[in-house]
């Protein structure tokens, strides 16, 4: 059951509301009035809830489910214990996130610049924004509308960040230009300096660090994430992209459009993401490296040359995906010998 210590709750919903949010027929005959107070899983979902049952390896759980009401494929419809109601809908998981936004909400602060921040003279911020105790704006930062900057967020001089964006507590922003409708969560690092020395006799010289940050539209960035700035150009984050927690993205890489980079994921200095490649947890990139579009990394893979577009790879270093299992299979049958 979700907590609303934490999260409103917009009210309960009548089963036919439900049906026509999660786009799904309601297959129990005579029960459009019945309403629905809350989400919750499908192990402990009661009276008045509502559940979503779409895994195929959980289908023999269909029969223990006690909540009022499921919405299920048509696949698992059969499965539901007597005495539910069942909503068929397309796509399930879809459907759960819907009636999640339409059920609860996040607590929005007022729109309202504390007397604790520190706001430059210079510094313009757009209407209907917040700006929370101790947060730090610079000289000559444009913040667009409906920002949310919470506490002690740091935004240095000269950044641009558009409308509809939220940064996090702690957060640290400085040579960056953000586009709209991003999310910059709690801690995250972005336009520190990139990791450039010379060695000249014997001593590490850092190499000056000019470029920038910038950021499209749609972007989310995890907490205690890094992102680099670039040494000469500029290190790019596509829109639309989704970076984990814990992510190293280092100085003048290009990450395309749509990407998704999970956690622990370093990527060394120059490289070149084509659009919605994804990275499991933990994947390592040398410097200079191209990836095509569409690639998927699978997690702990050690990448250190090229990947082509549409390709699956794993291992350290990688490999194509088929390759690696035959590999492992030849490894565990070798090694009983």
């Amino acid at each position: 059951m979700v907590d609303t210590r934490f999260f409103k709750h917009n009210g309960a919903l009548s089963i036919a509301r439900i049906a026509e949010i999660c786009d799904a027929e309601i297959k129990t005959f005579g029960k459009d009035e019945v309403m629905i107070e809350n989400i919750n899983t499908l192990k402990d979902a009661g009276k008045n809830e509502i559940c979503f049952f779409y895994d195929r390896k959980k289908k023999a759980s269909g029969g223990e489910i006690k909540a009022t009401a499921c919405v299920c494929s048509s696949e698992l419809a059969q499965f539901v214990a007597e005495g539910v109601i069942v909503l068929v809908a397309r796509d399930p998981k879809l459907a759960a996130l819907k009636l999640k936004e339409a059920m609860y909400s996040f607590y929005q602060p007022q729109p309202q610049i504390s007397a604790k921040a520190s706001v430059a003279p210079t510094a313009q911020i757009g209407e209907n924004s917040y700006i929370g105790d101790f947060a730090v704006i610079g000289e000559n930062v444009i913040i667009g509308k409906n920002a949310i900057v919470e506490p002690f967020a740091v935004v240095e001089k000269g950044c641009v960040i558009g409308d509809n964006c939220r940064l996090g507590a702690h957060c640290y922003i400085a040579y960056a230009v953000i586009g709209n409708d991003c999310y910059i969560y709690n801690g995250a690092r972005i336009g520190q300096d990139g990791f450039g020395f010379q060695t000249i006799n014997g001593v590490h010289k850092r190499i000056p660090q000019i470029g920038r940050v910038i950021i499209g539209n749609d972007v989310e960035v995890g907490s205690c994430a890094c992102i680099d700035r670039g040494a000469l150009g500029d290190t790019v984050i596509g829109d639309g992209c989704r970076i984990d927690n814990l992510v190293q993205i280092a100085h003048n890489d290009k990450i395309g459009r749509g990407c998704i980079i999970v956690s622990q994921t370093g990527i060394a200095g120059s490289c070149t993401f084509g659009d919605y490649v994804v990275c499991g947890g933990q994947t390592g990139f040398a410097d200079h490296l191209n990836v095509g579009s569409f690639a998927q990394v699978a997690a702990q893979s050690g990448v250190m040359r090229d990947i082509e577009p549409n390709t699956v790879v794993m291992g350290s270093p990688c490999v194509p995906f088929k390759d690696f299992m035959r590999q492992v299979a030849f490894l565990q049958k070798n090694s009983k010998k």
